[in-house]
């Protein structure tokens, strides 16, 4: 998904700049932004979807920590690293599909 986000903001970049210059009808920019839409839906919905999965594994790994501190128990310590290895990942995802999709809603303002 972040290949095809950084993909489609070299697109939007270059329709911007193209639009700055005239090059586009007005038929063909009311068709850029229409397809600027779709795609903006489509990013924010694989970040809500993210976000919801990146909060859960948050309050596991939390959970998990504080069994740990109050059991006692350093088998739980495991579930705790492994928590941590896979959040790492999904918070960094995330972090890339919020700014994609904030730096969409400039170019997506920048067509209007």
């Amino acid at each position: 998904m972040e290949k095809r986000l950084k993909n489609y903001l070299v697109t939007l970049r270059e329709i911007s700049e193209k639009a700055q210059r005239g090059e586009y009808t007005p038929e063909q920019l009311a068709h850029q932004r229409a397809e600027a839409l779709v795609q903006i839906s489509f990013f924010q919905h694989e970040r809500l979807i993210h976000l919801i999965v990146t909060v859960l594994f948050a309050l596991m790994t939390l959970m998990s920590v504080l069994g740990t501190i109050l059991s006692g128990q350093l088998s739980l310590s495991l579930l705790v690293l492994v928590l941590l290895v896979l959040l790492v990942p999904y918070i960094r995802h995330y972090y890339i599909l919020e700014n994609g999709v904030q730096q969409l809603y400039a170019f997506y303002d920048r067509l209007l």
